[in-house]
């Protein structure tokens, strides 16, 4: 538990006095947001905010990750670095389109098909590698199985292993562009990205330490967690809790700064690889309702528009519907954070209530 509380503590000292320093360095060099024409006209005001904050959650969680580990002299792990691996992949896709929009003065920063090509190759990575490294009992980061709050009997390998491999990274693709996106869509109020990450990372960092307690490794029960590294993953997911706290501190209705897609993709890909390596990767669902329900938003938005000639929201995502209805955007916010909430403590109730009635 170490290891856990000096992640969060480093990620959240970094976080909160690195992202001033970060925004000084912005704001020097006129490197701000662009503001999209057709939102709330309250949002024009906001045109020219230092963006890219993203850069300083990353950053942050990988030094309390890695200090955690220097102090308590523990080994790093397979599936502590295959997640964060994916973040910062993920980051740095972000990064690079945010940083073509602002160097370019543009709104428009990678091409659609630039962004695509860097998200599948870091996926990929990912899903090739979350099925190696299989420790003494066999047990790899990432599992041919579909899992809820464990692994289910399906299993992508029913055709054979070759098979199995590319329908696992399809599916685990799926699941990070599924994340990466809907934290990305999310990311359009001040801290209501940043607020509800906080409290699905909380959540993850529970179901971690939890699984350890109850690790087959450790617990012959029927009731056991086959998780690979799950105390290395409770540090991973303090230590961008912990980041995302720092940072919200100056995110927080009126920000100073922006997360931008460095840090919308790059929790999106933490999101996404916690789900597959816990194997909750249906729970991640309800987990992030909250991301789920601003991209139906979308969906509903441009499918109804498109088969109907009707728009079904003011505009899309959702947050800015209930702006244009005439809610305050902290009252937004808010509200949506409470609904962030409950979809969190929903998720941990399934996840407890299937040990408690058991496997």
């Amino acid at each position: 538990m170490k290891a856990v509380l000096i992640g969060a503590f480093v990620a959240l000292m970094g976080g909160l006095f690195g992202t001033p320093a970060f925004i000084k360095f912005l704001a020097k060099r006129g490197y701000g947001q662009f503001i999209r024409d057709d939102g709330p006209t309250t949002h024009h005001t906001k045109r020219g905010t230092p963006t890219m904050g993203g850069a300083v959650i990353i950053v942050a969680t990988v030094v309390g990750y890695g200090l955690a580990h220097l102090l308590t002299l523990t080994p790093v792990t397979a599936s502590g670095l295959l997640v964060l691996f994916l973040m910062v992949g993920l980051g740095a896709v972000g990064f690079a389109d945010d940083w073509i929009k602002i160097s370019h003065q543009r709104s428009l920063g990678l091409k659609s098909w630039q962004k695509l090509i860097g998200q599948a190759f870091v996926g990929i990575t990912f899903a090739v590698l979350a099925l190696q490294f299989p420790d003494v009992n066999g047990r790899t980061p990432g599992s041919y199985n579909i899992s809820f709050v464990r692994d289910t009997w399906f299993n992508w390998a029913f055709a054979g292993t070759g098979v199995g491999i590319v329908l696992f990274i399809i599916w685990a693709n799926l699941m990070i562009a599924g994340t990466s996106n809907g934290v990305n869509l999310t990311d359009g109020l001040d801290g209501l990205a940043t607020g509800a990450s906080v409290m699905v990372f909380a959540a993850y960092l529970l179901i971690s330490i939890w699984t350890f307690n109850q690790n087959c490794k450790y617990v012959g029960s029927l009731k056991c967690y086959e998780v690979r590294d799950p105390h290395d993953l409770a540090v991973i997911a303090a230590c961008v809790m912990g980041s995302c706290f720092g940072f919200l501190w100056w995110n927080a209705s009126p920000a100073k700064i922006f997360m931008g897609d460095t840090g919308s993709l790059a929790l999106g890909g933490a999101l996404a690889g916690l789900a597959i390596t816990t194997r909750t990767e249906l729970l991640v669902v309800v987990l992030g309702g909250l991301f789920v329900l601003e991209t139906l938003s979308v969906i509903i938005q441009v499918g109804s528009f498109k088969l109907r000639g009707k728009r079904v929201f003011r505009i899309a995502p959702v947050h800015h519907h209930f702006e244009l209805v005439g809610w305050n955007e902290v009252t937004v916010v808010i509200r949506f954070w409470i609904v962030a909430g409950l979809f969190v403590a929903l998720g941990l109730g399934i996840f407890y209530a299937e040990w408690v009635v058991g496997a």
